[in-house]
């Protein structure tokens, strides 16, 4: 582990290589998992909020988990997360070219319609982060299904924290971003 002031990061985030492979994976963190994705306490009301602009952008089978389910809910830890449409897919995810399951939220922040991109758990995988007493973890959660994301990072070069870099600075900020920058440096004239 690594630890930058009040934040622990786990050693896979500077030392292995990923960039997303929508045409393989197909999306499938919009489907996979034990409930809906995770949702920080400011992301409900975001929700709750935006759904009437979100909603003209999604398949009738998420307006329907969502009118069922409300815009988030607690799953069975007791964590705010987005509804599920058959207990699989994400109510928010939509179909995109080439049946690629997408996020029907950042679909409207694409088309100006809403500022907010799309819950920081989503943005920020296959990183996941956790806020405990005094300290915050961020660890890498490894998917069978993203083998072709750590496949093209290694072709490409490309290590998760520079793949990831805006939503570890949307979650971090620009000061502590910087400094992981500075750690991974160091790390690779360590090795």
């Amino acid at each position: 582990m690594l630890r930058i002031d009040d934040t622990l990061f786990s050693l896979d985030i500077l030392t292995r290589k990923f960039a997303c492979n929508l045409l393989h994976c197909r999306g499938i963190c919009c489907r996979e998992g034990d409930s809906g994705a995770p949702l920080l306490e400011e992301e409900v009301e975001i929700l709750e909020n935006i759904w009437p602009d979100v909603r003209p952008f999604l398949r009738p089978e998420g307006i329907n988990a969502v009118t069922e389910q409300g815009t988030s809910l607690k799953d069975w830890e007791n964590d705010h997360v987005t509804p599920l449409i058959d207990n699989l897919d994400c109510a928010y995810s939509v179909l995109g070219d080439d049946d690629i399951l997408m996020c029907g939220i950042e679909k409207a922040w694409t088309e100006g319609k809403i500022n907010f991109r799309k819950p920081l758990s989503c943005h920020l995988f296959p990183v996941r982060i956790k806020n405990y007493t005094g300290f915050t973890a961020l660890n890498y959660e490894e998917w069978p299904a993203c083998s072709g994301g750590r496949e093209k990072g290694r072709k490409e070069g490309i290590y998760l924290y520079e793949f990831l870099k805006e939503p570890l600075i949307r979650a971090l900020g620009k000061e502590k971003y910087e400094k992981l920058l500075a750690a991974a440096r160091e790390l690779r004239k360590e090795s």
